[in-house]
């Protein structure tokens, strides 16, 4: 695990006895594409999403996500998809996953310090680099299977 990575970890493990999360499978049914970040801390392509604050909704959570990794704003309320335990770094972190599909991108992303790389790519020509729970989290979705408990 990088530095930062780790690092990022340990502040959210000071901070939290639990920490709560949010991803979104942001769909563009009409062309058949999924947005996907590639963050400049973690390896791989990733579901956008981010930390739930002190204070903070699921919803508000996710709002603010979608606004900071993709210039993305929901113009409907997206499907809660499922709750998951994600223990590849902790055993107290704990995801929702939304399925988006109205919304809009109000410009694309470009990249930062935290983003190196965001953007829909098509369901069936998925980037090289697709972390496993990512290509999880989509099949569920694609084949309405019962989510996995397991992130």
């Amino acid at each position: 695990m990088k530095f930062k990575s780790w690092l990022f970890h340990i502040y959210f493990l000071l901070r939290r006895p639990m920490t709560l999360g949010v991803r979104a499978v942001v769909l563009d049914e009409e062309a058949q594409s999924v947005f996907l970040v590639r963050h400049t801390y973690v390896k791989g392509w990733h579901l956008p999403g981010g930390g739930v604050e002190r204070g903070e909704t699921f919803m508000q959570a996710l709002i603010k996500e979608l606004c900071e990794e993709g210039h993305i704003e929901l113009t409907a309320p997206p499907q809660l998809f499922g709750l998951y335990k994600n223990a590849h770094v902790t055993n107290r972190d704990h995801v929702a996953l939304y399925i988006c599909r109205a919304f809009r991108q109000l410009k694309p992303r470009m990249p930062d310090r935290e983003i190196a790389e965001a953007c829909f790519f098509p369901l069936n020509d998925l980037p090289e680099g697709v972390t496993q729970a990512t290509m999880r989290r989509l099949q569920e979705v694609a084949t309405q299977t019962s989510p996995d408990e397991l992130w």
